[in-house]
């Protein structure tokens, strides 16, 4: 069984075994997510398309961990005007481990 879920802005495939990297939530490793934002479904040759959610579908995955991603550099450069900028970003990921798709 296969889902589309919705969370922190964008979509993901899931299927039960997934490991996915995710926008941060604010909880401890080793715990229990529900995301009930379910797009659509997917059972063998079964296809449940929501409007805009599917009723009753949830998704149930554990916390592996809160870590930071690799840092992204940014220059900014201007021609003959001496504007020269650097900066670096690293966002705040979670990993979670997808358990069971719920429908």
């Amino acid at each position: 069984m296969q889902a589309v879920i919705k969370t922190g802005g964008k979509q993901y495939v899931v299927a039960p075994g997934n490991v996915l990297k995710i926008e941060k939530l604010d909880i401890q490793a080793g715990e229990k997510v529900v995301f009930d934002q379910v797009l659509l479904l997917i059972d063998k040759d079964k296809v449940t398309v929501g409007k805009p959610l599917v009723a009753k579908a949830t998704v149930e995955a554990t916390l592996v961990r809160n870590f930071k991603d690799k840092k992204i550099e940014v220059r900014k450069y201007k021609n003959k005007t001496r504007y020269r900028r650097h900066y670096g970003h690293r966002q705040q990921l979670t990993e979670v481990k997808i358990d069971k798709v719920v429908a």
